[in-house]
């Protein structure tokens, strides 16, 4: 299984990217998001205070980068040419991409923003003062749907997600800290992935392995987005991992709820309340079936169930490059879509094949939380369900 995208996956985006153009009177187009132009272009960074901006017009891709990513951004061939400002504020980001575009005869460029986002401080001048500038979301469309060699990476972030995950549950015990079990399991997954990929991993991190695995336990299961609490972990304990692999971008998300010792009755219900859940969810996934049906499905169960007052988020979110991106499975999609702001169509409120969704409905008493996240694949025919850790309460029941 490859663990790295094949370079004639970008031609075709950028392929695709120009069609689009040709269809616009603006002469290039222009990306600000970091995750969009790792997307068209292999280049990947840390959105900061420093701007970068891809350009690409009909017969050319460009790149702007803070002097500090010069020598990364020239080592990718795809990129015409890569120029430089030295530093925010010293330097002029927005001055260096106007001067791009007019060396490039461009007077109008169709962007993703007007302007570089204001991460960190960043507080610059917007694209439009200096030229004709119309807004697209062209690549932020294309991500939804992945192509076979995205869904590899997919697929082999699912393999070490679960390895990370298994090593959670053998290191998980009465008495040992959270945030240290988290550390080991990552570190040997990370270890076993980079020994077994070799040169094969294309590098994504910076001081961290590819693999993380963590969980929250006790208390903070009741709120959805806890914070690793500082206490030992005690028998009766209810346990919620994540569990994911950096693949050349490639993300996947694992998520299981365990109990430490024997579960309780309330924990048994409301765990089989999750698990229906999930089960209606998945059930109710596949291709042009309507986002927000999903959602309702798993919102109508909830209250034939009376547990409405129990539910804090959706079902679930589509997943990539990005940890979160859309089409988001939500009551509210088809309003979303139909937005003129969103600049989507008809057609994007209904689910389609490539899709790669998480399907994480959860419960949340005052004591506990219960959620499972499987990443789900959108077929022809119908789902495919990655993620493969047993879901039963028994399989996630750990002795003591």
């Amino acid at each position: 299984m490859s663990s790295r995208l094949p370079t004639n996956e970008f031609a075709a985006r950028l392929d695709a990217i120009r069609g689009s153009l040709a269809d616009t009177t603006a002469d290039a187009a222009l990306w600000f998001d970091a995750t969009n132009i790792e997307y068209l272009s292999g280049f990947n960074h840390v959105q900061t205070e420093r701007p970068v901006a891809l350009v690409v017009t009909d017969g050319r891709v460009e790149l702007v980068v803070p002097r500090l990513e010069f020598e990364r951004a020239s080592e990718i061939d795809r990129i015409d040419r890569v120029r430089s400002y030295f530093d925010y504020p010293h330097g002029d980001p927005i001055g260096t991409i106007v001067e791009t575009l007019r060396e490039l005869d461009v007077t109008c460029v169709a962007a993703d923003m007007d302007g570089a986002p204001e991460t960190m401080g960043y507080c610059g001048p917007l694209l439009s003062a200096s030229v004709d500038v119309v807004e697209q979301s062209w690549a932020d469309r294309m991500r939804w749907e992945k192509t076979d060699a995205e869904l590899v990476c997919i697929r082999e972030s699912v393999r070490w997600a679960n390895l990370g995950h298994q090593y959670l549950v053998d290191y998980t015990a009465v008495g040992a800290h959270p945030i240290t079990v988290s550390q080991r399991a990552s570190m040997d997954a990370s270890r076993a992935m980079l020994d077994t990929l070799g040169e094969r991993y294309a590098v994504r991190t910076r001081g961290v392995g590819p693999v993380h695995a963590g969980y929250i336990s006790g208390a903070q299961t009741a709120r959805p987005h806890g914070f690793t609490p500082n206490e030992r972990l005690s028998e009766g304990d209810v346990i919620i991992t994540g569990a994911t692999a950096n693949v050349d971008g490639y993300h996947s998300e694992l998520e299981r709820t365990m109990f430490l010792g024997d579960p309780t009755d309330d924990d048994e219900y409301y765990f089989d309340l999750m698990l229906e859940a999930q089960e209606i969810a998945i059930d109710a996934l596949g291709p042009d079936v309507p986002v927000d049906y999903v959602d309702y499905a798993v919102w109508e169960y909830f209250e034939e169930q009376g547990v409405t007052d129990l539910a804090r988020h959706h079902v679930g979110h589509n997943i990539g490059l990005g940890a979160h991106e859309p089409p988001y499975i939500d009551r509210g999609w088809a309003d979303h879509c139909t937005d003129p702001v969103t600049d989507h169509t008809e057609s994007d409120a209904d689910i389609a094949p490539g899709q790669v969704y998480t399907i994480e409905p959860g419960l949340y008493t005052e004591t506990a939380g219960y959620r499972h996240s499987d990443t789900v694949l959108v077929t022809e025919s119908g789902t495919e369900t990655l993620t493969y850790f047993p879901r039963d309460i028994e399989s996630n029941t750990i002795p003591v």
